[in-house]
């Protein structure tokens, strides 16, 4: 099956997750992907070590697909490869300060005058102009600097989600962006820089609050996981777990007045639409916790699912990989790797597609492992390519 990328070459600069993760949605779409990495390995190879030689577990995932070049662009001999390899490329990925891009060559003006059609992804913290544009930053300063932490955990405990969403959010954006760029491309001929910021995604998840603080004036601060614009929608205790039931909407709360045997309830102004039933979440969220209290959390669900009210488990890693919907979608799969003792489960394409759909072909390279072979086919020798290790240039 031909997918959509392929023929699309695309060197990943990335660091972390925002720019590592753009290169692997476009390799899953078929494209090329040559990882740039340090001659050492770069950091975010190493996070979490799982293998007996310290790679780590997120790089299993957001290496797939991807062959692994070790350089050092910062040295002349490094820029030159830089400027052959560039050459040969559709799209340049870099999660870097924009003096940094500057520097390591990698700027758009630097990369349009060795090919002019060249798609320049970059991905930074705040993205250029204003008095933040060359700040370094990581997922959790999105989330704190857009009003999410603070309307997360409590009033007195500000809290970061475990999951580095802004990230992967920018990631998915900006492969969206670079995409939308090789359409364009196709159309006109021209390349252009597609732009992704932290800031710009964790914005982009809060702008609702933001409205309504602007509009309204609302001042609201944390309710831990109940919800503050509907109700019930929040965690709950059960006898043996914890699960989440979420309701929007009229009917919703309807059926879950009636499965709590509250139909008095509709009548109450308190509850008469989802803001109000969020202004007044707590009294809902007590008689709810009450409920679940007395049952396990597969009577949760049973009784949740029978009257089709969202809920579900709060589950652990391992109950994860033990899901049976997991299983049944395939939405694992399990690739080898050399040190790793047992398979990681790398997730799929997030995204299906019916006829065109990502595909995880190759399991995340080891370092530096496609060197010689990437390097020869720029036209370099054996002997040069020696030359390049002693000096530590590859």
């Amino acid at each position: 099956m031909k997918q959509v990328l392929e023929g699309i070459r695309v060197l990943d600069f990335g660091r972390y997750i925002a720019g590592p993760y753009c290169a692997t949605l476009l390799g899953d779409m078929g494209a090329e992907v040559i990882r740039v990495e340090k001659v050492d390995g770069s950091e975010d190879r190493y996070l979490s070590p799982v293998t007996d030689n310290g790679d780590g577990a997120l790089f299993m995932q957001l290496g797939r697909n991807k062959k692994s070049l070790t350089l050092n662009p910062m040295k002349p001999e490094g820029r030159e490869v830089v400027q052959k390899l560039v050459a040969t490329a559709d799209v340049v990925v870099a999660n870097l300060p924009p003096d940094s891009l500057v520097s390591m060559g990698l700027d758009y003006d630097s990369l349009k005058a060795i090919k002019p059609d060249i798609i320049l992804t970059m991905i930074s913290a705040f993205g250029r102009g204003g008095p933040y544009a060359n700040r370094v930053g990581f997922d959790g300063l999105g989330q704190a600097m857009s009003g999410a932490m603070f309307m997360s955990g409590t009033p007195e405990q500000p809290a970061k989600t475990y999951a580095p969403y802004v990230d992967f959010g920018t990631a998915s954006l900006a492969a969206f962006g670079t995409m939308a760029a090789l359409f364009e491309r196709q159309q006109t001929g021209k390349g252009q820089i597609v732009e992704g910021s932290l800031f710009n995604t964790a914005l982009t998840m809060m702008n609702g609050t933001v409205i309504e603080q602007a509009t309204i004036q609302r001042d609201r601060v944390a309710s831990l996981n109940r919800s503050q614009t509907s109700a019930p929608a929040d965690t709950f205790k059960t006898r043996d777990g914890w699960v989440l039931v979420q309701s929007v909407g009229g009917p919703l709360f309807k059926r879950w007045a009636a499965l709590m045997g509250e139909d008095h309830w509709l009548d109450d102004p308190r509850f008469k639409d989802d803001i109000s039933r969020g202004d007044h979440g707590e009294v809902i969220s007590e008689r709810l916790a009450k409920w679940c209290a007395e049952r396990t959390t597969d009577e949760v669900l049973s009784e949740m699912e029978a009257v089709r009210l969202p809920a579900g488990p709060v589950m652990s890693p391992q109950q994860v990989l033990d899901d049976p919907h997991v299983a049944a979608k395939g939405l694992f799969k399990a690739m080898d790797f050399p040190g790793l003792r047992t398979p990681a489960p790398v997730m799929t394409t997030p995204v299906e597609l019916s006829e065109t759909p990502g595909t995880v072909r190759e399991r995340a390279p080891t370092l530096g492992e496609h060197t010689d072979a990437i390097l020869q086919s720029l036209g370099y020798s054996e002997q040069e390519i020696a030359q390049f290790r002693a000096n530590r240039i590859a």
